[in-house]
């Protein structure tokens, strides 16, 4: 007997019909906190002081390499526009952490600041060196912890430095943009500022002077010494005072 098998064709199973994607429910906003800052979940209040941190190394016009940590002005500056226009922000607090960087990007940041109208508070965290310094004076009130530290140091040049005498008249005009920013809106002189600037008998390898913490305020560099707290508190204090004072008027 002849026997003949025959290979049946299995039915094809139904699939699902997946909806458009405009009808997909959104990405889980705990899995995009996970993702991009690194936690479970952020305060969902919203406030009405905005916050911009000035980690790393402040870039300028040059692209620094990846392995850095950096901010970048052209990101910073929109902000800072959009903090001055925006009706519902009515302080700012900037938090650094800062090694520095380059000097006209440093300073282009701290000029916004310091023309901001709304309230401006400075918090400098773990360092604010170099060119970070004007960028803590220039708010309205500037704050820094008891364990963080300030480095007060000359101007430096990168790459090609051409050797004639109109290089140091830049350097001298450049230094001198950064020193009357600085003594502008702080209480520290521009003598006394100077001598920190070129002190020789700190620095094993540099010439400057590190500032921590209670230094800074006794130098005049520094409003107070505290943390986030006191901060926060000050821009609320300066905050509510003209609502207060109006609703005393109200009849």
């Amino acid at each position: 007997m002849d026997l003949y098998y025959r290979r049946l064709k299995p039915s094809p199973r139904r699939q699902k019909q997946q909806p458009p994607a405009s009808q997909q429910p959104p990405q889980s906003s705990t899995l995009e906190n996970v993702q991009q800052m690194g936690q479970t979940n952020v305060p969902p209040l919203p406030g009405n002081i905005h916050c911009i941190t000035i980690i790393g190394q402040i870039e300028g016009h040059l692209t620094l390499p990846p392995q850095n940590k950096t901010t970048k002005y052209e990101h910073v500056i929109p902000q800072l526009v959009a903090v001055e226009q925006n009706p519902q922000i009515e302080g700012l607090l900037i938090v650094l952490n800062t090694v520095g960087g380059d000097v006209e990007a440093g300073l282009a940041i701290a000029e916004l600041i310091s023309t901001i109208s709304k309230p401006t508070a400075s918090l400098v965290l773990g360092g604010g060196h170099s060119i970070g310094v004007p960028i803590a004076v220039a708010a309205n009130c500037s704050l820094i912890a008891p364990t963080a530290t300030m480095t007060i140091h000359p101007i430096r040049l990168t790459g090609l430095v051409v050797g004639v005498p109109q290089t140091y008249e830049y350097l001298d005009k450049m230094q001198d943009r950064v020193i009357r920013f600085v003594c502008q809106h702080s209480s520290v002189s521009e003598k006394r500022f100077r001598e920190l600037m070129f002190n020789t008998g700190q620095l094993a390898r540099d010439i400057g002077t590190v500032l921590v913490g209670k230094d800074a305020l006794e130098e005049g560099l520094i409003d107070k010494v505290g943390g986030l707290g006191e901060a926060v508190g000050y821009l609320k204090n300066i905050i509510e005072k003209p609502k207060k004072d109006g609703g005393a008027d109200a009849p």
